[in-house]
């Protein structure tokens, strides 16, 4: 899988916004500055967040953006499927959509079973957990092997 520049954005523009939360909505010229996210780019992104009702806008002289709700009800995975679409597809296709002849038909299992490990990462880890700088115990268990954080 690859991380787009729109999820990175997203997710460091939400950060941003559980670290507001309860203050006064964040503008997108200020997110974009904490961040070093480019305007116009996040402004696609946030309208993108805004549809999936992740977030909501604010206008006015003290108009932004904020949340929508609780930053631990929005997880990793809500923000890439909110921004991106689906964590894995082939060929555009959600991978129990995707036909094989009988040779090929293992490559569908092998498709089904990276996007449940995306899973188990992305579902589990919230906003509110990002903001805190703290990840599950199930994630974090993840990045304690030295093989995990090298190029293979």
């Amino acid at each position: 899988m690859r991380v787009s520049a729109k999820s990175d954005y997203a997710l460091r523009a939400l950060i941003e916004m559980a670290h507001a939360a309860g203050s006064s909505p964040v503008s997108a010229e200020e997110l974009g500055r904490r961040q070093d996210i480019p305007h116009g780019f996040l402004q696609a992104i946030l309208a993108d967040l805004r549809r999936s009702g992740i977030v909501v806008s604010q206008r006015g002289q003290s108009g932004g953006w904020r949340l929508a709700g609780d930053a631990e009800s929005v997880s990793v995975a809500d923000v890439i499927r909110a921004v991106d679409g689906p964590l894995v597809s082939v060929y555009g296709l959600r991978p129990e959509a995707v036909t094989y002849n009988e040779k090929a038909d293992v490559l569908q299992h092998v498709w089904i079973a990276a996007r449940r490990s995306l899973r188990d990462v992305f579902e589990e880890v919230s906003i509110a957990q990002l903001a805190a700088g703290k990840l599950p115990d199930a994630v974090t268990s993840r990045t304690a092997d030295e093989d995990a954080w090298q190029p293979h």
